[in-house]
């Protein structure tokens, strides 16, 4: 399933309050669809090789985000209930230079990563795969944000603590 199979676009329901509004803040609107933009995105990113020769990959659960929230900066309404919210802008450019770090926690994953923009001014890269989930990846590790980037915006400006990836303890 997509992630936009799993809700309808037009809800006015579809987030938390604190989220909508730090949503309708930045320009986002139920229905906002910019697929002219994602698409311009995904042919970079799929044009782009590094000088090591790694590519990023795109599918359809990417250009769907990229679609809705593409471009948006979005800064939460208030403090976290876990930790600090960071502001969060989606925009897979800023990813264009790191298709081998989202190459390889996707083969750790057992999946395929593509951008989906940052978190906190830069400090952390945001990715989705496949199947919609979001992760990020910062200084201090690798993180799982939630199974639909409904959930991950959800986490990231009402600052709930996201999920460590760890690595599987060794079999003995």
């Amino acid at each position: 399933m997509t992630a936009s199979a799993s809700y309808d676009r037009s809800s006015a329901t579809r987030f938390p309050q604190a989220v909508d509004t730090a949503l309708r803040t930045a320009g986002w609107q139920p229905g906002r669809w910019d697929i002219k933009q994602a698409e311009y995105w995904a042919d970079s990113l799929r044009d782009h090789t590094t000088p090591a020769g790694h590519r990023h990959t795109v599918f359809p659960a990417a250009v769907e985000a990229w679609a809705e929230f593409g471009g948006l900066t979005l800064t939460a309404p208030g403090p976290g209930r876990q930790i600090a919210p960071a502001p969060v802008r989606i925009d897979p450019l800023t990813g264009l230079h790191l298709a081998r770090t989202f190459a390889d926690l996707g083969r750790a994953l057992s999946t395929r990563l593509c951008p989906l923009g940052t978190e906190g001014d830069g400090t952390s890269h945001l990715a989705l795969d496949a199947e919609g989930r979001v992760y990020a990846i910062d200084h201090s590790g690798d993180w799982y944000l939630g199974a639909s980037i409904d959930e991950a915006l959800t986490a990231l400006l009402t600052g709930l603590q996201p999920t460590r990836l760890r690595t599987a303890a060794p079999q003995t």
